[in-house]
């Protein structure tokens, strides 16, 4: 399926008609922050993750892990 110029730009006119000229940034820095924290999460260790989750904890919570 190939869009055209025209589809997009009707795709385009839409989003701008339901979110506002002003929501659109926040929305594609929204979008651009969890795609920077999947790929983080997909490359990290999960050992490492288990650490520093434990290391964030405060200490009433360490102790009953």
């Amino acid at each position: 399926m190939n869009l055209g110029m025209w589809e997009i730009f009707l795709i385009g006119l839409v989003v701008v008609l339901l979110f506002g000229t002003k929501k659109i940034p926040e929305l594609f820095t929204g979008l651009g922050t969890g795609i920077r924290n999947f790929k983080k999460a997909i490359n990290e260790d999960p050992d490492e993750a288990k650490r520093k989750e434990l290391t964030a904890l405060p200490p009433k919570e360490k102790e009953s892990l």
